[in-house]
């Protein structure tokens, strides 16, 4: 659901500018692609929130909004075509100094994963298959979340589930000696699927075992450390 709600007062708007962009905090002078917008409010709903300014310059410049109808037709096109399933956001403008600035909030979603969906044109075929991504937020950066996170949210949405065989007992053995282990060394090492290496590995981080640690486009997993 899109809430739009009227313009309100100017402090709330000078607080939030004067934090700087970060893991919560987006700023973007204009907005002219739909898919660029959809990408950021993926990035926050599958993460935890955050609210993205439109009508602010990167370095903290509030230079305003020239069509508040066309910014808001683009953010509308970016929840109806690009982002699926569609997250809820909320929709206000504040003004200062006669200039408009428009804010989108963004609750962190109990839906997530939410998918970034992008047509991509193949210059080989001409061709435009759907790219469907997952973007999570990262200091103040929107990047491609690893299968690893991605699993851990789609199990998030399914009762726990943690059964202690010999796998999980070797797995937490293993890592009291050595720092961590990939998804990939763990199915090796017991001779399983990926997916179902995968499957224990989300489990156990959701049961508060492990910790899901993810350092540039690698994702290893680690012992909860007390």
């Amino acid at each position: 659901m899109t809430c739009f709600i009227p313009k309100s007062s100017a402090p709330i708007l000078l607080d939030l500018v004067s934090q700087g962009e970060g893991l919560r905090i987006e700023f973007k002078r204009l907005v002219h692609s739909a898919p660029k917008i959809a990408r950021s409010i993926t990035a926050f709903a599958n993460t935890s929130g955050g609210v993205i300014l439109i009508g602010v310059d990167d370095d903290r410049r509030i230079v305003g909004i020239q069509s508040e109808k066309e910014t808001l037709q683009i953010i509308d096109e970016a929840l109806r075509y690009h982002i699926e399933p569609k997250p809820q956001v909320k929709i206000h403008v504040e003004e200062f100094k006669r200039r408009m600035v428009l804010l989108i909030d963004i609750p962190e979603s109990l839906e997530r994963p939410h998918f970034h969906i992008e047509p991509v044109i193949r210059r080989d075929t001409a061709k435009k298959p759907v790219e469907r991504r997952v973007f999570i937020r990262e200091g103040s950066q929107n990047k491609a979340a690893s299968e690893d996170r991605i699993a851990l949210m789609l199990s998030s949405k399914k009762p726990l589930r943690v059964s202690f065989t010999d796998r999980e007992r070797r797995l937490l053995a293993y890592l009291q000696e050595h720092d961590r282990i990939t998804a990939e060394q763990f199915a090796d090492n017991a001779c399983i699927p990926m997916q179902e290496a995968l499957r224990i590995l989300v489990s156990l981080v959701r049961s508060g075992a492990l910790q899901l640690v993810t350092e540039g486009n690698r994702s290893s997993y680690m012992l909860t450390t007390s």
